[in-house]
């Protein structure tokens, strides 16, 4: 039923416009909006590969409390770098043997790779971890 079938994913934010502006603007990624009629319009992420990834408003949005979009990258430290100097606050977390250094990195133990966190304008949380 599902093979060959190109899936996506999607989660909410409370701002369409701030989130167009920080993935676009602060990402880099390309965030076209779609209307959908009546002013509704959703924001479609296109990722490397053909991915889409759809971003739609949701006036009592709750962020997410786990990943909803994880981003490996060839360079972890560079893009943790990149990204702070483009104002994005990385998440510092403390829980058992996770635990995040100053720039916000857990640094993987060979069984996982090294990754860090930030949240968009609405508090989801993303990822940027060591491409496998």
């Amino acid at each position: 039923m599902f093979i060959d079938k190109k899936a996506f994913s999607s989660f909410s934010v409370n701002d369409i416009d701030k989130a167009k502006e920080f993935y676009q603007g602060t990402l880099g990624l390309s965030a076209n909006t779609v209307e959908m009629g009546g002013g509704f319009k959703m924001l479609e992420l296109d990722v490397t590969g053909g991915t889409k990834v759809m971003i739609y408003p949701k006036p009592n949005h709750m962020p997410a409390t786990f990943t909803v979009l994880n981003f490996p990258v060839d360079n972890l430290e560079k893009t943790v770098d990149e990204l702070t100097a483009k104002g994005v606050k990385f998440e510092q977390y403390d829980i058992g043997d996770m635990k995040t250094d100053k720039k916000g990195i857990v640094r993987g133990d060979g069984r996982a790779p090294d990754i860090a966190w930030f949240t968009d304008p609405a508090g989801n949380i993303i990822s940027v971890l060591n491409n496998p």
